[in-house]
Formats: C-alpha cells, structure tokens, sequence
C-alpha cells in the first residue's frame, strides 16, 4: 500500500525446467509442473507477513483439501520477511514460496533468491499492469493476485458528475462548487512524488524507460522537454493554490471528510473511512493534464517461488496452477479488500469503489522494483515541493537540476 512517497499467469502445463521429481527438489531454483498422473507429496513451506496472514490461511488450507499437499505457513514481521528472505535463501533456510510485494522482485533477483516463471497464454487473463509489475529483465518472477492504485474520488453531495476532460477543465468545475478546496493532492514538506505521478506522466515524463517485454531500465526518462513542461505546470498549480505543500496526507484526507473538497487523487486505504463516514463517492481514472493518458502507479501483490526450494513442483502448483484461478483469486479479494488482478475476478466485484479503481488503474504504471529506484525518492519529492511553494522560481532549471542529481546518485551507488 503506497499511503505516501515510497504501491502471473501461466499455463497449466509450465514449461519451468526441473532437475527433480514430485515431493524432493533440488537447489537450482526453476521447475516445472507435475504431469497430471504425478501425485503431490510432501510439505510447501511459505512465508507470509501478519498484514496478509489472515487472507492466506483459508487459501492454503483449500490448498491442501485439494491436493493433499500440507502448507508450513510462517508468520513473519512485515519489518523482517523481506531481508530474511534474502539472507536465508542462500543457506537452505528460507521458505519455498512468500507473499510479497512486486517491487520486491528487483532486489529478490539481484541476490539469486528467485526463480522466473514462464508465461503462456493465461497471461491475457490478467490485468496488463500486474503481469508488466513482476517482470525483471525481461523474465517473470511473480504471479499477482490483488493489486491497488490511486484514483479521483469524488464527494457527490457536492458534485453530482464530472463532464472535465482534462486536469484545468477539473480544477476549473471543482472550483465552482465553492469549497476551500478544489482538488485535494497530499503533498507535506518533503513532496509526494507517488501523488503526483499520473499527472506527470500525462506529459509523456515517465520516471524510467521501460523495454519491450515491459521491463524497466537504468534509463531516466523524466528529463527534457516533457518534464519542463511538467515542471512548468507545477509552478502553476502551486501559484493556483490546487497543490499547497501544507497539505499532507492526514490533512487531504480530513479535509475531504470534512466536505471542504469535490475532489481528492487518493488510494483505497482512505476510501475505506470515507465510506465508513457515510459519503457517497464516486472512484474515476485522473484526467490528462499534459494531453497524454495519466498513468498512476499499481502496486501488486503475488507470490514467488525460492530459487532454493526444496519442493520446486509443489511450489509451482500452488504458485502458478492454484493462485491463479478464478475461484481463489474471488476469494483472496473477499478476504482481503483489494482488487484482483485477474480480468474475470474484477469484473465481478461488485464493490463500485473498489471498480473504480480497476478502471482507473488497468492501464497504470507498475512501481519500479529496480535499485535505481532507491536514487530517485527524494530528490524527486524535494523538487516538487520546492517548484510548489515557490523557492525554485526556475522550475525547469530545478527540474534539470534534479535529473543531474538523480543520475549521479545512480552513477555512484
């Protein structure tokens, strides 16, 4: 879940290769499917966290009622999971399968600590954003089942639809409902990059290139003409007083409860409140603001197999033949609120909130799992509250400025 600045598919017969047999494996990570004659034996060993281990235990006891296959499902502290898995893997000691976040993966891949799945023809069944979110490097390395972004919300006791095709045309009609707000975007004192993202890359100013297969690279892509011009369109949104650097999360949100906005760009974590306080909200896609589609970030949830599982097959059945299911991706959203990331699941959750945001994140944009990411967080933010409140009265310029600083920090690390 991104409340701030920093949130697959495959086919039945998968074509992993594997150096074992059903029940014992071996250390070198990929594996394939059991045949359909194989009988499952033995113990899946998996990793979860305590924000997540709830959802799980029903899973993997249906799991087991199908298959015979007994789950060792470990609770671990959410603060832990990811550097032991990490740490453990290599010694023998970490789990076949864990639950995680898909911006794990770049680290997770970095260290050895997993395998890559292959993807067939399933992979149309799921949402594009949350296949696209677990490829490294041209490989898969996790399969998704919920995933989550930010969205415009709208309070309908103060506007009952929104004709605005674009971000000024929003601004505009949000101002004309006469609140002390217009459009609500948590920003703070150090900025909120995650925030602001769909608006920047409505202007064509993604934070890194993506390849291909849908992979990030090392490559910044939010320089040039497309991020001055962003750049440039901050300084006017902060002269406006739409963006107010005073303006954090916990006061976004209280001040939309409050009715003083039509509008807030937030996630399902605060949606929840919302509605719990009664109001009636609508959940929209967040219009251009450069004359490109606004892309928000998708954060996704899955799951990934230890490169050093014991129990390769077992884990690969659970992984990439049970997870991805209708049935148990319908039930992983029950249990769990978030939206699958399975196209008929979704279709189906009759949640319109929780729909909204499908529809507004089903073309977004994965959050980087690559290291350079980690260079480019505050420096991003920083700028963008600087060019807001107006210190950098050159917005272009500080903009540069912060492409030069990211890159360098990405030369050094």
């Amino acid at each position: 879940m991104r409340r701030s600045i920093p949130v697959i598919a495959a086919t039945i017969g998968l074509a992993l290769t594997l150096a074992a047999c059903s029940g014992s494996g071996d250390s070198g990570g990929s594996s394939a499917a059991p045949s359909e004659s194989a009988k499952l034996t033995g113990t899946l060993t998996m990793w979860v966290d305590e924000t997540r281990i709830d959802v799980m235990k029903p899973i993997v006891d249906e799991f087991t009622a199908e298959t015979g296959v007994k789950v060792d499902l470990v609770q671990k502290v959410s603060g832990d999971i990811r550097t032991d898995f990490v740490s453990q893997v290599p010694t023998g000691e970490g789990p076949d399968v864990i639950i995680g976040a898909h911006d794990w993966t770049g680290e997770f891949v970095n260290n050895g600590v997993v395998a890559p799945v292959q993807l067939g023809d399933k992979a149309d069944g799921f949402l594009q954003s949350a296949v696209t979110a677990f490829t490294y490097d041209g490989q898969q390395y996790g399969v998704p089942y919920a995933i989550e972004n930010i969205a415009l919300v709208r309070n309908n006791a103060l506007l009952k639809d929104t004709p605005a095709k674009t971000f000024d045309e929003l601004v505009t009609q949000a101002q004309g409902a006469g609140t002390e707000f217009s459009v609500l975007i948590q920003q703070g004192d150090q900025g909120d990059a995650y925030h602001l993202y769909p608006l920047q890359t409505s202007f064509g100013a993604p934070v890194f290139e993506q390849d291909g297969t849908g992979s990030y690279t090392n490559t910044l892509a939010l320089g040039g003409a497309s991020g001055d011009a962003f750049a440039s369109y901050l300084q006017k949104l902060g002269q406006e007083k739409v963006l107010d650097p005073a303006i954090d999360g916990d006061k976004a949100k209280q001040a939309f409860l409050d009715g003083k906005a039509p509008y807030i760009i937030t996630g399902p974590w605060n949606t929840t409140a919302f509605t719990a306080a009664g109001m009636d909200i609508s959940v929209l896609p967040i219009p251009s603001a450069g004359g490109q589609e606004a892309k928000p970030f998708v954060g996704v949830q899955g799951a990934f197999i230890s490169s050093k599982s014991k129990n390769p097959v077992l884990a690969n059945e659970f992984v990439t033949n049970f997870l991805t299911t209708e049935k148990v991706q319908t039930e992983l959203y029950k249990a769990g609120g978030r939206l699958p990331a399975l196209k008929a699941s979704a279709a189906k959750v009759d949640d319109k909130v929780l729909a909204g945001f499908n529809t507004a994140g089903a073309t977004g944009a994965p959050m980087p799992s690559i290291p350079e990411m980690g260079s480019v967080w505050s420096f991003w933010g920083t700028t963008e509250v600087q060019i807001i409140g107006g210190q950098a009265a050159d917005p272009a310029g500080a903009w540069n400025t912060m492409t030069t600083n990211i890159q360098g920090a990405i030369d050094g690390s």
